[in-house]
């Protein structure tokens, strides 16, 4: 129960206090109402669900080595700025994912609108 506990603290301070981290909760609020106003399917679901939880787990990760960097090396390094830079790559990555996902699941749904 211990374990649990301190992941939903980490959860609570990635959302509270890491602004990107408001961005996703933004985008994902906005891709859960169109899923619900688009009628995805399961299967659909399934890949929006797993894209959102994919953005946030790597912005956690990004969040953590980010701050453990700034801990273990305040002053300016070249080998922490690539250590940060790969984290961020991290996240961008999933994002760039998670839009493609999207893309699959609602452009179709979206043109058949029109």
């Amino acid at each position: 129960m211990k374990s649990f506990y301190y992941a939903f603290k980490g959860i609570k301070t990635l959302i509270v206090g890491e602004h990107n981290a408001w961005i996703h909760c933004f985008a994902a609020i906005c891709v859960i109402i169109s899923g619900f106003l688009l009628h995805i399917s399961a299967t659909e679901w399934l890949m929006v669900v797993f894209a959102i939880g994919f953005v946030f787990a790597m912005e956690a990760f990004n969040s953590a080595v980010e701050i453990l960097c700034d801990y273990v090396s305040p002053e300016r390094r070249e080998m922490i700025g690539k250590v940060k830079d790969l984290a961020a790559g991290a996240v961008l990555i999933a994002a760039i994912t998670a839009a493609i996902v999207g893309g699959i699941v609602f452009f179709p749904k979206i043109v058949a609108l029109f």
